[in-house]
Parts: C-alpha cells; structure tokens; sequence
C-alpha cells in the first residue's frame, strides 16, 4: 500500500514537473484533452439541462390532465391545419356535461386567453398583457404559485366579480414589489379590477406552455364580459380522478363529446384530447438524436485529445530513456516503470479534464445568468467527465508506459 502510494505521488510529481518544465509544448498537447472533455460534457450538460426543462414545463402542464381543444398537438412531420380549421371550438355549456357525465374526472375548468391586451394603474401601464379568463377549478388543475394575495373565491367566480390574478411581469412593471401590489385597482380594456394575489416568477417556457409572467387572471364569468371566449382560442382541462388511468378517462371523454357533437360512428372526432404523453414520445426520439450526434462529436475531439497525449508521453519516456535504464539496473521493476508512466499519463489527461470542466461550468454560469433556461451541471456529469479522462489517460498512456517498461536497462543507462 505504501508502495503503492509512492508511485502515485512520484507519477504525479513528474506531471507537475513537465507541466511546469514544458509550459508550451504540454499547453498544446493538453489543449486537445481539454477541448475533448469540453465537447462532451458541454453537450452532456446542454442536452440534459433542455431535457430537464422541457420535461419541467410539461409537468407543470399535468401528466395526469386532458386538453379538450379545437387543435391537436403537433407531433412531427407536416401538420394538415386544413383538416382541423373548421372544427368548432369548445363551449362553455360543454364543460358541465363533462363534470357531470364523466366519473373518472377529478376536477375540469373552461378557460380562454386573449392576448395583446393594455393593463394600466395611474399613469403607469403594461402593453401586450395575456389576460386568461378561467373557471373555478382551474388551479386544482394547474399549479398557481401565488406569491402573495389568495386564488379566487367560489362567489366570486361564479358571480363574475371583477377581481384579478396578476403575474410577475405585470406586478413587478407597475408596482415594483407584491404587497404595494394587493388591493390596488387596475384597468384592463377600460374595466376596473381589484388585484387580489399576486404570482411568483416563472420564467419562459421551453415549449411555449402557459406564460404566467406576463398574464393577468380573471374569472370566467367577468372575462368573457371583456372579449367573447371564441374568439380566445377556448379549451376545457379535465384533470383524471387517482384511481383513474389516462385511457380511462380519454375514453370516457371522446364518447360524452361526440355524442355532444352528434357525430355518427363513421364520422371522424371533430375535437381534439391533447396529453403531456403524446409530447414525451417526440422528445424521446429528439433528445436520443442529439445524444448520438454530440456523442460522435465528442469521441473525434476526445481522439484528437488522446493524440496528444500519447504524443507528450513518447517525447517523455525518450527524454527519460537513461532515468529509466538507472531505476532498472537498482532493482525497479518492469510493471513499476509501466504503473509510474501511465499514472502520468492519466495526471495530465485528468488535468486537462479539470479545465475543460472549469469552462463548462463557466459556460452553465453565463447561459443560466442570461435567463434563456436554467443550465445544471450534475455531479454525474461531472463524474462522468472525470472517469472519461481518466480512461482516455490510460488509453492515451498504455503504448508510451509499455514501450518504457520494456526497455533494456543497458542500452538505456547508455543513451543520451
């Protein structure tokens, strides 16, 4: 064991010895290790973090809810827009036929946006406002992260009183803090609103889901007073009981709207039940296309890196070859001189390694500060790029160490 932890240290003093030794010529043979480890874990980094917000924000969707909506989701390839344009859209009096005829749902609410809508208090106004006019149950359904304030009451969604939900972007422009916010009358289309909660921030959405920031939530009842829902692009959620699976409930649903619908059995469904599970079988196959693609660009760089490597270490065990053939005549064994080289080799592989996590974690720093998506860099990832150095070390390594290890201890103490 002490042996053992001798030549470590030795291997690791000669690392440090030609870094310091060979300022340039280790610099250019260590920039191919650092540009290698750079590329994989950057793209292991990037891909997994687009994945992770992605996958976010269709949670905050709902894995267990089904959109009733005029248009289905896209999943790839050309989408026939002629075939759906004249579908009719959701109607409010279809949402207490859902409520009432299908069992395996849990809670369902109707809602609408309306955008580029003006938002004033004072002299102070908002330009391009969502306003989202939602039925009671909406936020059993959706996660509502209310900073401050409360969600409506039960009378007031049901009376349609002018109260409202502001989001981040509004409360934060015209007021600057949420408790200034709460209790303030606002103006949307010319019609007063009580501000009685306020949101937390969110963040842009990776898949264009519902953008809070910059939203003001009303009750169904007093939105629909502002503009006529169909003309909002109106759907109906429908959020599945516990105990009910997503077919279940699907199944339930088509049949109680294409009876509503009075479509005949031959007749295709002129509605559209859009799932998160539809959204996940796409990404699937787009997150397994860009791991193959940076992992093939990642192995040419780390190629290259290994060059490099392997090219240092040739030079070394050439400039070493008397050094050498001195350990062999006092009684250095071979597998010695072959372990003291290839941990060498796999120092400077895994200091090459560590700067070329040093830039990643740098790249992670300046994309998740500019606010486009929270980049994570996972201590997997960094594990992963650690033991990939130390494998390329020892790949990069192997040739030079053996070579130097089955030198002749005479024609080497005799070199120059």
């Amino acid at each position: 064991m002490i042996a053992t932890l001798k030549i470590l240290w030795n291997s690791f003093k000669m690392a440090m010895q030609e870094l310091r030794v060979n300022k340039l010529r280790t610099f250019l043979s260590l920039f191919g290790i650092t540009i290698g480890i750079f590329c994989i874990i950057g793209v292991l980094t990037l891909t997994r973090s687009l994945e992770y917000n992605i996958r976010k924000d269709l949670a905050d969707l709902g894995d267990d809810v089904i959109y009733v909506q005029k248009w289905p989701w896209g999943g790839g390839g050309e989408y026939p827009w002629w075939k759906y344009m004249n579908r009719p859209v959701p109607k409010f009096n279809e949402l207490k036929i859902i409520q009432e005829k299908v069992h395996s749902a849990s809670y369902a609410s109707f809602d609408f946006e309306s955008g580029n809508k003006r938002v004033e208090y004072g002299n102070d106004y908002m330009d391009g406002v969502n306003m989202m006019a939602v039925t009671h149950d909406f936020n059993q359904i959706q996660t509502l992260q209310i900073l401050d304030g409360r969600y409506f009451a039960a009378s007031e969604s049901n009376t349609g009183t002018n109260v409202a939900i502001l989001g981040f972007s509004l409360w934060d422009g015209l007021f600057s803090n949420p408790e200034a916010a709460l209790g303030k009358t606002v103006k949307i289309a010319g019609r007063n609103v009580k501000v009685i909660g306020v949101l937390k921030k969110k963040g842009e959405s990776m898949i264009g889901g519902i953008g809070y920031d910059n939203a003001i939530i009303l009750p169904f009842k007093f939105g629909r007073t502002i503009v006529d829902e169909r003309h909002g692009d109106p759907y109906i959620l429908v959020k599945a009981r516990p105990s009910a699976s997503m077919e279940q409930l699907k199944d339930e649903l088509r049949s109680v709207m294409r009876a509503q619908h009075r479509l005949k059995p031959i007749e295709e469904d002129d509605f559209a039940l859009n799932e998160i599970s539809t959204a996940n079988d796409s990404l699937n196959a787009m997150f397994m296309n860009i791991n193959i693609t940076g992992g093939l660009i990642a192995v040419f760089s780390l190629l290259v890196g290994a060059f490099g490597i392997a090219n240092i270490m040739f030079v070394t065990v050439k400039e070493r070859t008397n050094i050498i053939g001195l350990k062999m005549a006092i009684g250095a064994k071979r597998k010695v001189i072959l372990m003291e080289f290839l941990l060498e080799s796999v120092f400077l592989s895994l200091f090459g390694g560590i700067i070329g996590l040093m830039l990643v974690y740098m790249l992670t720093l300046l994309i998740s500060s500019s606010g486009v998506f929270e980049m994570i860099l996972t201590l997997r990832t960094i594990v992963e790029g650690l033991s990939v150095s130390v494998g390329v070390g020892m790949l990069a390594g192997f040739i030079p160490a053996y070579s130097a290890s089955k030198l002749d201890p005479v024609v080497a103490i005799r070199s120059n």
